[in-house]
This record gives structure tokens, sequence and C-alpha cells, in this order.
């Protein structure tokens, strides 16, 4: 088939194109085992064994024979969607993936035309990342299919046949459980369990597993095999004394972080608060490399829809990291250049959304006397602030828009001032025995701030989490575990991220203890109920090669 020679799949790869081809094509050899025989299946693979070119692959298909409105791609995160030309999950829910009392999701009943329009031709869905896909979501996205459309509600996502991509070893949901989570029985039965349970009753009902695990990313044999040991929590001594030799200081090496490519590299931390401070020092050498005055965006607080002009409360607001902040940062310092990540989806269609790496070009702002009177400790005594920025223009090299805009070269694009509501505790600017009297009082301490600021944030450094998804050419990473759980995907993302051993630095030294993490039992358990799943799949499945 052209289609599997244009997309050079693999064995593995093909084995599963055929398969959902075969059942869309309906060939009388496909039998999931189900009543309607639907489709749910599932396609891990550690990171670089193809999950994305075989998705291309399938939705070529789909497209070639004409029946690509039978097919919707959904992704837990704004880049891994991006990657295979798909929605976010939440965005798709029309909620933000910030839990909030008072986020407004969309609201769906039956008979809801606009929903029913959307779902009326699929028959067909893929679900990538899925080890970012938590029970709940996963409870309310089949909740919304079987209500669209009008199906019993105990056929899975309303008959839809579902495809599963991804590895349960990397990083779990934030603010939710993981697929493999084993929900325990209690007393006291909340809603948010009756999802959960439902959603893992879904994943029980899986009838079709193909794993990816031929390595197509990773060109360093030696260093594929410590990736692999690191994986399953059995990295040796030997492994250790290997990532020793990239840490920065080694007279045997070579490398210097002040020349190319390495003071190109993004750094790759754990904290956003270490992130925001590397960035802001990152941004500030290079205005000084460059002969330049430095400059910062400084965010306007609004309280009660008035601008918050006690001094005190704004100074801590502005200091907040900003995953606290809805991704608008307090203070954006800024200089031509330099790389950013934009943090909303401004046009995912055009490859424009949350995680979208780009260029700063230029910033277009107007004069205000409040830029003079601003000052900070944490930036030298001659930046320039401002305060009324109306927009960047940042270049995007990997953007989709073909033609120029208006006066723009092409591949920039101006990012426009962005609003977004947050929760603030103020109780750590009470007097200690106000802030007692209000809990006693059971009277909340927590206000609600409107930012307005430019989704953007300088990208010299990354947190791990946010290198899921994303093969990058040259990383320098700080290994020296956080307090607090860890995972293996805390140190697994982000050394998988690269296709050799050289092809990273490790900022200072590190213990054994980092490379030791164990899967949970949870996982371990998943991960065996899909190789047996797996095992079975051929007799199901009996494609011919």
């Amino acid at each position: 088939m052209d289609i599997i020679k244009q997309f050079t799949l693999n064995s593995q790869q093909k084995y599963a194109f055929m398969i959902v081809t075969s059942h869309l094509d309906g060939e009388n050899q496909i039998h999931t085992g189900s009543a309607d025989n639907q489709l749910l299946m599932c396609v891990p693979g550690c990171g670089g064994t193809g999950k994305s070119q075989l998705i291309r692959a399938i939705t070529q298909y789909f497209q070639l024979t004409k029946r690509g409105k039978m097919l919707r791609k959904l992704a837990p995160t704004s880049i891994a969607a991006a990657e295979i030309d798909g929605l976010t999950i939440h965005s798709f829910l029309g909620e933000s993936r910030k839990s909030s009392k008072k986020k407004q999701t969309r609201t769906f009943r039956p008979g809801d035309t606009k929903l029913e329009n959307e779902w009326r031709h699929v028959k067909y869905l893929i679900i990538d990342e899925m080890s970012m896909v938590g029970l709940s979501l996963l409870a309310r996205l089949n909740r919304i299919v079987k209500t669209a459309k009008h199906i019993n509600s105990e056929i899975p996502f309303g008959g839809v046949n579902v495809i599963f991509f991804g590895d349960y070893l990397q990083y779990s949901p934030v603010l939710d459980r993981p697929l493999y989570h084993s929900c325990a029985s209690s007393e006291q039965i909340t809603e948010r369990q009756i999802d959960m349970q439902c959603a893992q009753k879904l994943i029980s009902q899986m009838n079709c597993v193909v794993e990816l695990s031929q390595q197509m990313r990773t060109e360093d044999l030696r260093y594929l095999e410590l990736l692999n040991r690191l994986r399953g929590g059995q990295s040796t001594i030997e492994d250790y004394q290997l990532l020793c030799t990239r840490i920065v200081g080694n007279p045997k090496l070579q490398a210097s972080l002040r020349q190319n490519p390495w003071n190109e590299s993004p750094i790759l931390v754990f904290r956003n608060t270490l992130r925001t401070q590397i960035n802001n020092r990152a941004v500030l050498n290079k205005a000084m490399e460059m002969g330049l005055q430095p400059m910062v965006c400084v965010a306007q607080d609004y309280f009660q829809r008035k601008i918050i002009d006690d001094l005190r409360l704004r100074k801590t607001i502005l200091e907040l990291p900003d995953n606290k902040t809805e991704h608008l940062p307090g203070y954006l310092p800024l200089v031509p250049g330099m790389p950013v990540l934009l943090t909303e989806n401004t046009a995912t269609e055009l490859g424009l959304s949350n995680g979208t790496r780009g260029i700063f070009r230029q910033l277009v702002y107007e004069e205000s006397s409040a830029d003079t009177q601003f000052q900070d400790k944490n930036f030298p005594t001659n930046t320039k602030f401002i305060t009324q920025p109306k927009y960047a223009l940042v270049e995007f090299p990997n953007c989709k828009l073909d033609s120029e805009l208006a006066e723009l070269q092409a591949k920039i694009i101006p990012i426009l001032i962005s609003e977004q509501t947050f929760l603030f505790d103020v109780k750590e600017l009470l007097a200690e025995n106000v802030a007692k009297a209000a809990k006693i009082n059971r009277k909340t301490t927590k206000i609600s701030i409107k930012r307005k600021a430019l989704p953007l944030i300088s990208a010299y450094s990354m947190t791990t989490h946010k290198s899921q998804d994303q093969i990058l050419g040259k990383i320098i990473i700080d290994l020296v575990m956080p307090p607090g759980s860890v995972e293996v995907a805390s140190v697994y993302v982000p050394l998988s991220r690269v296709k050799r051993l050289d092809d990273l630095l490790i900022i200072r030294p590190f213990e054994f203890a980092a490379l030791q993490v164990k899967s949970s039992t949870a996982q371990r358990e998943e991960l065996i109920r899909l190789y047996r799943i797996e095992n079975s799949t051929p007799k199901r499945f009996p494609i011919s090669m």
C-alpha cells in the first residue's frame, strides 16, 4: 500500500495501521468481540517509536478514501494536539485545564444541535498522550459523545471506535487520576468517584493492543539501552557514571555553555520558580551582550474592576510564578531574538497553541507615566518597565500560515494582550491574628484577580513537564530531584527528548537515586494487562501482512 511506503511504517506500525483501516473498510476478519464490533484499541510505546507517524498515516488513509469527517483526533495538551493536527480535549469540552470552582464549562444536553452536528459523521476517535489523560476527563468525554450519538449508555463512547496512543510511564495528568488508577470503594460516593469508576470500566473493555517497541528516534544504541533500563527502574551504576560524563565542569567534557550550540539550548528544570529565575537572568544577560537597555513588560492586575494600587499586594501578585496566574507572567523581560513560548491557544489550526516555540522580534507599546515610576530590585536600575504593551511581534518558524500578514515578514505574527482571571490567597499578607480569625470564622481569604498581559514566557528554560511531546536537538538538564514525590517520568521524559547522549549536558552533580525510581504497582499491573490483550490480539485480528 502506498501510504505504508510513504510513511515508512515498520512491521508493528503496519499491523496497527492495517487493523484500523481493515476495521474501517468492514473486512470480515476483523471481529473485536463486542456485540456491535466496536474497536477499543491501545497503541502503547515509549518516546520515539513512531506513534505520531502512525497517526499521520491513519489520517492520510481516511482523507484519501474520502472519509476524513469520520475521524476526530484529541490530545490532553496543546503541543500533543498540534503534533497530530487535532484538538485538545479541554478546548473541546470548553474548559480550562486548571481546576476551578468558577470555571466555565460547556453545557451539553440531549438535543444540542451543535453537539450532534460535531459528532454526526465521527466514527473513529484517536486520543493521543494517554498518560496525561485523567479518569474524570475521560468520563466527561465519554458522557458527551454518548449524548451526541443518542446511544445506549452501556456502549462506550456512544459506539465510536476509540484508539489510545501513548506511554503510561510518561507524565501523569495534573489534578486528575491516571487511567491506570485503581478506584478504591468508599462509603461516601462522590460524583467524581462515579466518573472515575465509569472511565475505569471503559478502559477495562479495551479489546486490541499493538505495542510499538522499535526505536526510531534515539540514534545512540548505548544511550537507548540506558533509557530502557531507566524506564524499568533498573539503572546500573555504569548508567550513572555514563551520565556523569555529561556534567558541566567535567575536565574531559569539551563543551561550553557560552558557545554554540549550548548557548541556544533549552535548560530543563523541575520547578516553575527556578525556570522563571533562569529565564529572567538569561534575558538580562542577552540584553547586556547586545548593549541594549533591559526591557520588562509588567502585567496589569485588577481587583473588583480597579487596578491594584496597593504596593505590597501588587508586588506579591506580580512575583507569583505564572503556573499560578493562568500562565500570564507578572514580569516578562524581553530582548530581540530571544526564544519564547506561547502560553495560550491563539490559532491551533495554524500551529499557534499553548507551548509553541517562537522568536521574539519587537514590542509595540504606548508610553505611560507609570513606566518611569516602576522599580523592582530583581532587575537592574536602568531597566525600562512597560505597563502599556499593545502587542508583540513573534516569529513562529513552524507556523502553518502560508501568506504574509500585511507589512510583516513571513511567519511573524502579532501576539495581542490576553486576559485571565485567577485566585490569590491574601492570608500571607494579613497579620497572623487576622488570618487565624478568618480561618476560625470560615471566611475566605481568596480574592479574584483579573490580569492583562502578553501570553508569552521566555524559553531559555522550561520545565521537564513542558518538554513532554517535544523532540529537542540539544538540552541542558538539572537532575537534582526536588522535594516531594517523583515518578519514572521525572527523569525519563527529559532524557528521552534527545537522540544521543552527546545531545545533553547536565548542570550539576546529582544522586544515583534519581535513576532508581520505579514504576508504581498500578502502572505495572496495567502494563501487564495490556501485554495480555496484545497476546490475544492476533487471534482476533488475523491480518495478512
